[in-house]
């Protein structure tokens, strides 16, 4: 938080007038009125020393000002991270997660196409574009994945937003206190690569999904998963709920609520090594 300003008193531009009397033989100076015009400079150079010792101790003391800045920092390369890094570290060929399934089992994905980066112009469904619409969109990137079986796909975007660390906090909040992640008529669209295991998979396939809205980076992570054989009528269900212990629904017991919370936790953890400088471990294979 800014250090209030305090109401310190200006500094005297011309020192005080000197009494009326004679004028001093040869235009000398005024008895007195040199002492007094270094005095009150002295005074000035004093508090300006004092204003800047303040300001300097305030920050440190309060650690605020090198963290902001490196925060900043940090939030402005993960901007251009879509133009910088390669895709394979954002979106790997291969991806593991230990515990990732249902039960606990080990998953595995392959990486079936890479979408050209694109604005946002169709990619969502109205209400999901409207919801997002306040962070704006820098660009766009997607993914899609089938699992193991290949019975299983999952599309991954990144939204790169071109609002500020304000806007982000912000657009978590309203997710958050709005419950919007969990609404279904907010899920994300997926990308269907032609001539793969995903060439069918479009809304109507669309049964889990997660939505991730970051604050340290400019950027929405979000998956969405289905069958690869184009079935529809699933009824569509959160990944966070999908994952529940207990929970009974096609999406929790096919692993289609798994595939989604670990597909997002993976890409979002290539994406923080990214803007960090690092490429990807354990996550790949």
């Amino acid at each position: 938080m800014p250090r209030p300003r305090l109401p310190y008193p200006p500094c005297p531009a011309t020192p005080p007038p000197v009494p009326p009397g004679p004028p001093p033989a040869g235009g000398a100076e005024p008895r007195g009125a040199s002492a007094r015009r270094t005095a009150a400079t002295a005074a000035c150079l004093v508090l300006g020393i004092g204003l800047i010792v303040g300001a300097v101790a305030g920050s440190w003391l309060t650690g605020t000002s090198g963290r902001q800045s490196a925060a900043e920092r940090a939030f402005e390369h993960g901007r251009a991270l879509w133009h910088t890094v390669p895709v394979d570290s954002l979106f790997p060929r291969r991806l593991h997660a230990d515990f990732a399934g249902p039960g606990g089992a080990a998953r595995d994905w392959t990486r079936l196409g890479v979408a050209p980066e694109s604005d946002c112009a169709g990619a969502f469904d109205s209400l999901l574009a409207k919801a997002l619409a306040p962070v704006g969109c820098e660009r766009l990137l997607r993914a899609t994945y089938a699992d193991a079986t290949a019975t299983r796909v999952t599309t991954v975007g990144l939204l790169v937003t071109a609002t500020d660390r304000t806007g982000m906090r912000a657009l978590r909040k309203r997710f958050s206190d709005e419950r919007l992640d969990g609404r279904a008529d907010l899920m994300p669209r997926p990308y269907a690569p032609g001539g793969t295991a995903a060439g069918h998979f479009g809304d109507a396939q669309r049964a889990s999904w997660r939505i991730s809205v970051l604050t340290d980076l400019p950027a929405v992570v979000y998956t969405v998963s289905g069958f690869a054989d184009a079935r529809t009528g699933t009824p569509p269900q959160p990944a966070a709920e999908a994952v529940a212990p207990g929970a009974t629904t096609a999406p929790a017991q096919s692993g289609l609520g798994h595939d989604a919370m670990a597909l997002a936790d993976l890409v979002e953890r290539e994406l923080h090594q990214a803007a960090r400088g690092g490429a990807g471990k354990g996550g790949r294979k």
